[in-house]
C-alpha cells in the first residue's frame, strides 16, 4: 500500500513538472524590450530620447518624411545627428531645446529627407547621435500612407 501511495506522489511530481517545467526554460515574452507603435524606439544614442521613429513615403520611395519624437531631458539645448542610409549618408540635425520635446510629424514639421530611393515596406539604416554618446545605428521601418493618420504626412 505504501509503495503505491509513494509511486502515486512520484508520478504527480512528474507530471506536474512536466507540465510547468518549459516555463522555467522559456524566456517570458513580457521581459523582451519592443517599439509597440508603428515606428522603433532607439536605444540610447545620447541625451536625445528618440521614440516611434519611422518614415512615410509615397509608393515611388524616393522622398520620405521622417517622423519622431525627441526628447532631450537635460537642461541644455541638444543636437541630434542622423545619418541616413547605407552608401551615399544623408546627413541631418535636428536642435532639441532643452528640457523639452520635438515632435516631427505631429507639433512640428516632419523632416523632408530627399533621395531616399526606398519603398515603403523597408528598412532604412539610420545613425543617430547626440551629445558626447558614440551613437547607435537602427533600421528604421518605411511606411506608406495607406493608414488614415499616415496619410497627410506623405510628402
Amino acid at each position: 500500500m505504501k509503495s503505491r501511495l509513494i509511486a502515486s506522489l512520484a508520478l504527480s511530481a512528474v507530471v506536474l513538472l512536466g507540465t510547468t517545467g518549459c516555463a522555467m526554460l522559456s524566456t517570458q515574452a513580457t521581459t523582451i524590450p519592443y517599439s509597440p507603435a508603428d515606428g522603433r524606439n532607439v536605444p540610447e544614442s545620447g541625451p536625445v530620447l528618440i521614440r516611434n521613429a519611422l518614415f512615410v513615403a509615397d509608393e515611388s520611395g524616393t522622398d520620405a518624411n521622417f517622423i519622431a519624437a525627441l526628447i532631450n531631458q537635460t537642461d541644455k539645448a541638444q543636437t541630434l545627428h542622423l545619418e541616413i542610409g547605407d552608401t551615399d549618408k544623408i546627413k541631418k540635425t535636428v536642435r532639441v531645446p532643452a528640457g523639452e520635446t520635438v515632435s516631427l510629424g505631429v507639433t512640428e514639421d516632419p523632416l523632408l529627407i530627399k533621395g531616399l530611393d526606398v519603398k515603403p515596406g523597408a528598412d532604412v539604416l539610420v545613425y543617430f547621435q547626440s551629445g558626447d554618446a558614440e551613437g547607435v545605428e537602427v533600421a528604421i521601418p518605411v511606411l506608406d500612407g495607406a493608414l488614415d493618420y499616415l496619410a497627410p504626412l506623405v510628402p
